[in-house]
């Protein structure tokens, strides 16, 4: 007997099944999107990676052991300076992990090393207005989070007024309070300098061996040896990269609960990449040094300054552009400030902060472990070896014992 109904049937099945698969779908695609928010979270705290192991050079100058060699000498003589007392090792010495145990340095007509370096009397030179940042590392200035950065256009100082180690090298040279003086004016004294070192007989050796051109002792080739030199200055073994590539041991546990509330509670927004800088500049509103004279107004006078590198954090206190906070425990307590809507600095208000600052959530308690964690970003072994003597004679490092 045939089915009296079978298109009815039929019917009825279909509509059950389209109505199960539009009940069902929403489901599916609230779980998928779920999953997607949750591998996005979890993107943006993938923003930190071990350090490269060798540095990128500009094609115009790449390294070789007689440069190198070169830029070693230049960095430890004090002829480069226009009072022949100052070295670019007096604030960026290995003793210090090649930066200074002061809040802000000094340079022209000082005496003594780090902490302990006084100006001579009488004086008439101020202070170098900005902590003297450290040089370990400095080859990676402005990578990305992808590893991406490009030597000739490395961001320098804590303004990031110049770009490349070539064009660092000089700037202190040029700086009256750092390495020129009074005698020199800022159009004279690398021509000065050049000329001292035509006049010595080993230097013009060594640059003829690392510049093989006519006339080599000049200001862009100074620039490029101690470049060179400075490229080898680096740590690429930390246990936070050792870690990162693949040692899960490497760091301990609280170590590992530090990394992951850095990145949670913010920190990670501004100090990111393998360098834990994004290279830009904000304004914290980070309290004045009252050894200066005047505010120090940073970027463009906004009171804006680079974000600073966390690697070697144990060689290089006291932290911030000026110096200001001798421990740890106090930079985290001065950004748990600010996330609280805390002004330091009073040429600052709480609405010129960075808007960053609004997404930091950090409280006491995560302090201890985030600190723990930052130990694992320093590495005492990086070259420190001292030349026994300087070509020039002059007292090795500068006037620093």
């Amino acid at each position: 007997m045939k089915n009296k109904y079978p298109s009815t049937i039929l019917i009825f099945f279909v509509i059950t099944l389209v109505s199960r698969c539009s009940i069902s779908e929403p489901d599916e695609t609230r779980i998928s999107s779920e999953k997607l928010q949750k591998k996005k979270a979890l993107a943006a705290l993938n923003i930190h990676s071990a350090l490269p192991e060798i540095a990128k050079a500009p094609k115009n100058n790449i390294p070789d052991a007689e440069k190198t060699e070169l830029g070693r000498l230049l960095f430890y003589d004090p002829i480069l300076s226009g009072d022949k007392d100052v070295a670019c090792a007096t604030c960026h010495h290995p003793g210090n992990g090649y930066a200074e145990y002061r809040d802000i340095s000094i340079g022209v007509n000082g005496k003594g090393f780090a902490s302990k370096r006084v100006f001579n009397t009488p004086n008439n030179i101020p202070f170098v207005k900005r902590n003297a940042h450290t040089i370990l590392n400095a080859a990676f200035n402005g990578i990305s989070t992808s590893n991406q950065y490009l030597p000739e256009d490395a961001p320098m100082f804590w303004d990031s007024r110049v770009k490349s180690l070539e064009k660092q090298a000089l700037e202190p040279i040029l700086a009256l309070e750092e390495m020129r003086g009074t005698h020199f004016s800022k159009e004279e004294i690398l021509a000065e300098v050049v000329n001292r070192l035509k006049g010595i007989p080993k230097y013009a050796a060594l640059f003829q061996a690392a510049f093989p051109e006519p006339d080599p002792i000049n200001a862009d080739n100074i620039g490029k040896s101690i470049a060179a030199f400075e490229r080898t200055l680096i740590t690429a073994n930390t246990r936070f990269d050792q870690y990162m590539r693949g040692d899960s041991s490497a760091i301990s546990l609280a170590e590992k609960e530090g990394f992951m509330l850095f990145k949670r509670v913010g920190c990670g927004n501004c100090h990111n990449g393998p360098m834990f800088s994004d290279y830009k500049t904000h304004v914290l509103g980070v309290p004045q040094n009252t050894k200066l004279s005047e505010p120090d107004k940073g970027t463009n006078d906004e009171y804006a300054f680079r974000t600073a590198s966390l690697r070697n954090l144990r060689f290089t206190a006291p932290y911030m552009h000026n110096g200001t906070f001798n421990t740890l425990k106090e930079v985290l307590e001065f950004y748990e400030d600010m996330a609280d809507g805390k002004s330091r600095n009073e040429e600052i208000t709480k609405q010129q902060f960075d808007p960053l600052i609004k997404e930091l959530k950090l409280t006491v308690k995560e302090m201890g472990p985030i600190i723990s964690f930052l130990n694992a970003l320093s590495d005492s072994e990086f070259d420190k070896d001292i030349p026994q003597s300087v070509p020039s004679g002059l007292a090795v490092g500068g006037n620093i014992d």
